[in-house]
């Protein structure tokens, strides 16, 4: 069974940086893409930055120029968060699927989530 192991998560305050990790343990065709979504309390998942082996990147318009998606090789894949703001506050998930896309629907794996809070 494939697992997602993230890390990095916790507190900041407002204008600092965290830095994401996501690990699978196990490399195939439906984990190619891989990236991060977040959840605000009472709204549906949605994309931060999402990338495939190959380069193939997409970031939510609210963090470009903020975040920075990289993977590291085929299992592991980073996300630095500069000049955090406090509307970043939520939940991040890990997510690994065949093909990059926005929607939460695409993807075949998730992790358990970490928490990341700004505040002001």
């Amino acid at each position: 069974q494939v697992h997602l192991v993230e890390s990095g998560g916790g507190s900041v305050q407002a204008g600092g940086s965290l830095r994401l990790s996501c690990t699978v343990s196990e490399y195939s065709d439906r984990t190619a893409c891989m990236g991060w979504f977040h959840r605000a309390p009472g709204k549906e998942r949605e994309v931060i930055a999402v990338i495939r082996t190959g380069t193939i990147i997409v970031y939510a318009d609210t963090v470009k120029g903020r975040f920075t998606i990289a993977r590291e090789n085929q299992n592991t894949v980073h996300l630095q968060m500069n000049n955090l703001k406090p509307e970043d506050t939520s939940m991040y998930y890990c997510a690994a699927g065949d093909w990059c896309s926005r929607s939460a629907s695409n993807y075949n794996y998730w992790g358990q989530g970490t928490q990341v809070t700004v505040s002001s």
